[in-house]
């Protein structure tokens, strides 16, 4: 009989534990304009400062100049 080639599940678990948590932050406004977008981005591009992998997937800027500059490298 062949031998399992399956990883080990307490491996599997000590390796999950090493690596950590993830973290979410939920961006609230109670209103449109009051900076969701904007702050999302400031934090993003402190994370990235701060060595984590960033990936934004989309933004919508609504024309503002300020929100798209934070979008460029």
């Amino acid at each position: 009989m062949e031998k399992d080639k399956r990883p080990d599940p307490d491996s599997l678990l000590v390796s999950l534990e090493e690596e950590g948590r993830g973290k979410l932050t939920v961006f609230l406004g109670a209103a449109a304009g009051v900076g969701k977008t904007y702050a999302m981005l400031e934090a993003a591009r402190d994370r990235l400062a701060e060595g984590v992998d960033v990936v934004v997937g989309w933004v919508e800027t609504h024309g503002r100049a300020e929100t798209a500059a934070l979008l460029e490298g």
